[in-house]
């Protein structure tokens, strides 16, 4: 049998390589998501990349307890509300901005498991870098930001703490990877219902939409959730909270090279702050 790669990689690098996916994977949303509606959009993601996983992977949950279900359906919980969310978000404000509210979540947690100072520094740096590259509209934006679109985006960033907490939870009682394609399964049942509709007219106009969205389960979903889960069994969710501020600094790359997206002077400043933090985080952790 071959030996699983992602067992011999840092899981440093593991969390790095699944946002920078994410969020490239985003940015082609960005260029379908007028054509299929951020609730086709969700559907059409989630349900590809769990038929993809289930395929692939074929979990084996025989002798599952009420306890790990009830793990995995926490996690699909918060898998779907947190693909929905982000993008309705995506719908009423700017990409950028909505990645940096949504990252109040997983900061939450970071938050939540400081220790020393200098933990309590790092989150700092990043929440600074955060806030600073939110508050920067672009060359063409103005106006203020919507207030259903900022909610989106903050109930977006409590789902995905929800699913930080979860996946680390349920990590340890399943093997490999079964339990995420089980939640991922479970994600597409919940959101399935909602953006059915859309999915199927969109794809019925348009049928070259079916493979775009292929490629986009998995860049969003596929790739960076197995990548996700497996670096979680391996480090504390403090660091991979902190580790997922280079989301909006990643963003930002991909919407330069996918979306041709200028950057500013303090956008700039913003991404190194959050550079600067995550690297610091992992070079100053301890070892579990």
């Amino acid at each position: 049998m071959a030996s699983d790669p992602t067992r011999r990689a840092p899981a440093s690098l593991l969390a790095v390589a699944a946002i920078f996916s994410v969020q490239f994977g985003n940015a082609v949303v960005g260029s379908l998501f007028d054509r299929v509606g951020p609730l086709g959009a969700a559907t059409l993601r989630l349900g590809l990349a769990a038929l993809i996983l289930l395929v692939l992977i074929r979990p084996r949950t025989r002798g599952w307890t009420g306890r790990t279900w009830l793990g995995v359906v926490m996690l699909g919980v918060g898998m779907a509300a947190m693909n929905v969310c982000i993008y309705l978000a995506i719908e009423e404000i700017p990409l950028g901005i909505a990645v940096t509210i949504e990252l109040m979540g997983p900061l939450a947690v970071a938050a939540a498991g400081i220790r020393r100072p200098l933990d309590a520094g790092w989150v700092l740096l990043a929440v600074g870098g955060i806030l600073l590259l939110g508050l920067q509209r672009g060359d063409s934006g103005s106006g203020g930001l919507a207030l259903t679109g900022v909610l989106f985006a903050a109930a977006a960033g409590g789902f995905w703490a929800l699913y930080i907490l979860a996946s680390a939870r349920l990590g340890p009682r399943v093997r490999g990877i079964d339990g995420l394609v089980a939640a991922i399964a479970v994600g597409a049942l919940l959101v399935l219902p909602f953006g059915a509709g859309e999915a199927v007219d969109a794809v019925g106009r348009a049928p070259s939409l079916l493979v775009a969205f292929l490629g986009v389960a998995l860049l969003t979903s596929v790739t960076p959730y197995a990548l996700e889960f497996t670096a979680l069994k391996r480090m504390s969710t403090r660091v991979f909270g902190v580790l997922s501020s280079l989301g909006p600094a990643v963003a930002a790359l991909a919407g330069l090279v996918v979306l041709q997206q200028r950057l500013g002077l303090w956008q700039v400043l913003a991404i190194l702050l959050v550079v600067c933090a995550s690297a610091g985080v992992v070079a100053t952790s301890r070892r579990a």
